[in-house]
C-alpha cells in the first residue's frame, strides 16, 4: 500500500471512530409532550399530598407511593376505552408489584360505583375517588381537555416520566415499565 493510501485509510478510520463516538455519546432528546397534553404544572409535593377516598371512604394520598414508580390511571365507568384497558392494568399490576411498581386508578365518580366496577372487572389495585379533585389533578398533570383514559407514569421523586391520553396496550405499558425500571425481566 502506498503512503498516500495509508494516510487516506487512517483518516477514514479516524473519521468513522469520531462519528461513532459522537453518536453514542450524545444525550437523548428530552421527552416530547404527547399530542393533546400540556406540560405538567404540579410540583411533586403537591402531587404527593393530593388526597382521595378508598372504597371504605378512608382518605388516601399518593404520597404513600413516594419513592416508587406509580402508574396513575384516570378513568370512569362510562368510558369504553377505560374498561378495555383495565384488565391489562390488572395483569401488569400483578406482574410488577414485586418489582416495586404501583398502580392506582382515580375516578371522579361515587365510591360505590367505583368499587362495584372494580369488583365486576376483578381489579385488585386501588381504585380511589375524589370528585372534582380527580379532574383537577388530571388537568394539572397536563390533560387540559379532560379526555379519558389519561394515564401518567410517575417516577420515584414525583416526576412525570410519561403520560398518555387514550388506552395503553399491555405490551406497550409493560415495555415502558421495563425502560423506566431498567428491568429486562
Amino acid at each position: 500500500m502506498t503512503s498516500s493510501r495509508l494516510f487516506v485509510a487512517i483518516g477514514l478510520a479516524a473519521a468513522l471512530a469520531g462519528a461513532t463516538a459522537w453518536h453514542w455519546g450524545r444525550k437523548a432528546a428530552p421527552p416530547r409532550t404527547p399530542a393533546g397534553l400540556a406540560a405538567p404544572s404540579i410540583a411533586p409535593a403537591a402531587l404527593y399530598s393530593a388526597t382521595f377516598r378508598d372504597e371504605s371512604g378512608a382518605p388516601r394520598a399518593l404520597g404513600q407511593f413516594q419513592g416508587r414508580i406509580v402508574v396513575v390511571n384516570f378513568w370512569a365507568t362510562w368510558c369504553g376505552p377505560c374498561r378495555a384497558e383495565m384488565p391489562a392494568f390488572q395483569r401488569l399490576h400483578q406482574r410488577w408489584t414485586d418489582r416495586g411498581v404501583r398502580f392506582v386508578g382515580l375516578s371522579a365518580e361515587a365510591p360505590e360505583a367505583s368499587a362495584r366496577f372494580g369488583r365486576d372487572l376483578g381489579i385488585s389495585y386501588p381504585l380511589w375517588t375524589g370528585g372534582d379533585h380527580v379532574g383537577e389533578l388530571s388537568r394539572r398533570l397536563g390533560n387540559g381537555s379532560s379526555v379519558l383514559p389519561h394515564t401518567v407514569i410517575i417516577g420515584p421523586a414525583g416526576e412525570v416520566l410519561e403520560q398518555r391520553v387514550g388506552p395503553y396496550t399491555e405490551l406497550e405499558l409493560d415495555g415502558r415499565l421495563r425502560v423506566f425500571t431498567r428491568n429486562p425481566g
